[in-house]
């Protein structure tokens, strides 16, 4: 049987691997969009496009519109770099005051 010490230090070593191991896998943190995917330069947050519930911005005008042809190729974009696009405001129900 292990020594009380021996058997404490073990145990301690065990959990400080294990809690790193478990840092290490933890999703990287959400980033908010500061630049343009197509274009790449810093947004205007004048010009942007909804996109499945998601609000993507963009540098100029021209890139909404390369976007909108082909939304997916620049989604991935932003969740390879890590950004989480803000979400589209909800419309507002007219029918309903």
């Amino acid at each position: 049987m292990p020594k009380p010490k021996k058997f404490v230090l073990l145990t301690v070593m065990m959990l400080f691997a294990a809690g790193s191991v478990m840092v290490t896998h933890l999703p990287a943190e959400a980033k908010s969009q500061t630049t343009c995917p197509v274009m790449g330069g810093n947004i205007d947050k004048n010009i942007y496009a909804d996109y499945q519930g998601k609000r993507i911005y963009f540098c100029c005008k021209g890139c909404d519109e390369e976007f909108k042809k082909n939304p997916e190729k620049y989604l991935k974009k932003l969740e390879v770099e890590g950004v989480t696009p803000e979400a589209a405001p909800k419309a507002k129900n007219k029918a309903s005051k």
